[in-house]
């Protein structure tokens, strides 16, 4: 009520001095216009001015014009002004220079009156109009008080009714309170209680209802914990769940285990994870994400794998971040030694067998050279031409290997940037083209100029190689590539590749990406191919986060479809 009585109060005042200085600039004003139109302060005859003082109603308003500098022109009031002092630093000039306009009340030393003072710059002087500060000046200066009445008035009532309402509120407040404390005890609420007729007592049914609500939501969540734990500890991975502080909500058995194991130590808790070293690489990447200054889109959560290797057994160690600052972890057992044993065995038994074949046919042709010295000499050239053909396909074997092994193992060492892809396809295409054109094979090509994903140019590149060239080998003369780009969402173009060629047999399709296998032996051979093409789409497609599959259609042929991360 105070700061509304004095902020009135102030502004009832400063409207009566705004209302007297707009009579005073409009005095400024007109007598700013009669010096214009008279040409007065060239002609420096200020004595015209004395005709204001007659066209001006009230004789108690006193006109001064003041030059740049601060000489006195022009006063109304005294006849010798111009013996007057200098006026520049009068506080209503000091106002008017810097602000166009300037009020002040002061006692005047010349005429030995108060006045109320304002004065308004123009180009090159100012005016300023006085009005003789007086008992009727003062009392329209000050502000009206009686709204002060009515506003104590106002208040007085308001602060009964107040008091009224709050203290019936405040006994039904008390009454909820109660109920509230019960319940915080988890005691049981009387029935009966009842509130007086009300919107409150309608709010006391509903809280009720609410309260036995919860309680029984609560022994369900108990129950479904249980069962949570329960269903965690028979998991064959370890789990565990921590708040931002990096203290522990729950975890199950095997992961107590595995961080056992792995630290090798015994009776370590779930928490002391973070002070483990093998774990450090992932608990780095973790707290990246625990600042506040970070957030977290609850559609692309942090994840982040560590693979750790101790006395012979390997764990997959993975979390996610959720949006909250939580995360989990879990650890998975991923040792498979005879599995491991079985795989590397088949794989160097592949490698092998593929190898031989070239390294025996360069052999056979060069020993026959070497040990037929009369042999003629087309034939020395058609089987050194034989010979070199074969080292082509080994070196293509070599190389095929090599870039296989380096997406699996050194994927982070490609560089990824922006490729637009449909130039990069024509690219691959030119290159193959005088092969597609020796078998009639004509290609579609139906991707958007504006298709720009994130990836390695290189092994793109080698994705449509592979698929270019495996259609080139198996799907026969006068057959047709369509590649095209068929969805999009807002990670991920989804494309597809497809020949008319006659596909493959279904029960070879699971098979048809792994290393060096085969649907048709002979074939393959016949026309040259590693076995690791596809396996290099595969991995090259996972490296660029994206799937692939395949399946053969309805038509005829192997359609792919693939999807590539945007840009």
């Amino acid at each position: 009520m105070i700061a509304i009585l004095a902020f009135q109060y102030n502004r009832e005042k400063r409207y009566r001095i705004d209302e007297l200085e707009t009579s005073l600039d409009n005095y400024a004003g007109f007598t700013h216009r009669y010096i214009e139109h008279y040409d007065i302060l060239s002609q420096q005859n200020f004595e015209r001015l004395d005709t204001i003082k007659h066209l001006i109603p009230e004789s108690n308003i006193r006109i001064t014009v003041i030059g740049q500098k601060g000489n006195v022109m022009y006063d109304s009031f005294v006849p010798e002004y111009s013996t007057m002092e200098n006026h520049l630093h009068r506080p209503e000039v000091q106002k008017a220079l810097y602000s166009d306009t300037g009020g002040n009340i002061r006692h005047s030393e010349t005429t030995g009156q108060d006045f109320y003072y304002y004065a308004r710059y123009y180009d090159g002087y100012f005016v300023r109009c006085a009005v003789v500060y007086n008992i009727a000046i003062e009392n329209f200066l000050k502000a009206e008080r009686v709204f002060i009445f009515f506003m104590l008035a106002l208040f007085v009532i308001m602060w009964g009714l107040l008091s009224l309402v709050t203290r019936r509120l405040g006994e039904i407040i008390n009454r909820l309170r109660d109920f509230a404390v019960r319940a915080g005890k988890d005691e049981d609420i009387d029935p009966h209680l009842e509130f007086v007729d009300s919107e409150f007592g309608d709010i006391r049914r509903q809280i009720v209802q609410i309260y036995n609500g919860l309680r029984k939501t609560r022994q369900d969540l108990t129950a479904e914990k249980e069962r949570l734990f329960n269903h965690l500890n028979a998991l064959n991975e370890g789990i565990a769940f921590f708040l931002p502080n990096k203290e522990k909500i729950l975890a199950n058995s095997h992961f107590i285990q595995y961080i056992n194991l792995i630290s090798e130590r015994s009776s370590i808790s779930a928490e002391m994870l973070f002070e483990i070293e093998d774990f450090k690489p992932l608990v780095f990447q973790i707290e990246k994400y625990l600042s506040d200054d970070i957030v977290i889109n609850p559609k692309d959560l942090p994840q982040f794998s560590v693979t750790i290797s101790k006395s012979e057994k390997y764990y997959n160690v993975q979390s996610i971040v959720f949006p909250d600052k939580s995360f989990e972890i879990l650890i998975s057992d991923v040792t498979r030694p005879e599995k491991r044993r079985l795989l590397k065995q088949q794989l160097t038994s592949n490698i092998a067998h593929e190898l031989k074949t070239p390294l025996a046919s360069i052999k056979g042709y060069l020993e026959t050279i070497i040990n037929n010295q009369s042999l003629p000499k087309e034939k020395q050239v058609y089987f050194v031409q034989r010979a070199f053909i074969q080292s082509e396909r080994l070196n293509s074997l070599l190389n095929d290997i090599s870039l296989l092994n380096n997406i699996e193992d050194a994927g982070d060492l490609f560089e990824f940037k922006q490729v637009h892809l449909r130039p990069l396809i024509n690219d691959v295409i030119e290159n193959l083209e005088s092969r597609m054109n020796e078998k009639n094979i004509v290609i579609q090509l139906a991707v958007n100029e504006k298709v720009t994903v994130f990836g390695n140019d290189s092994l793109l590149s080698s994705i449509f190689q592979n698929f270019i060239e495996n259609s080139i080998n198996y799907a026969g003369e006068n057959a047709s590539i369509k590649i095209k780009q068929y969805l999009e969402d807002e990670k991920f173009y989804y494309l597809s590749y497809s020949d008319s060629g006659k596909g493959i047999a279904e029960t070879h399709l699971p098979r048809i990406f792994e290393r060096f296998y085969r649907a048709d032996e002979g074939r393959t051979r016949e026309n040259g191919g590693t076995g690791l093409g596809l396996s290099i789409v595969k991995n090259a497609v996972q490296l660029h986060r994206g799937e692939i599959s395949v399946r053969n259609k309805p038509e005829g042929g192997l359609e792919f479809l693939f999807s590539l991360a945007k840009a």
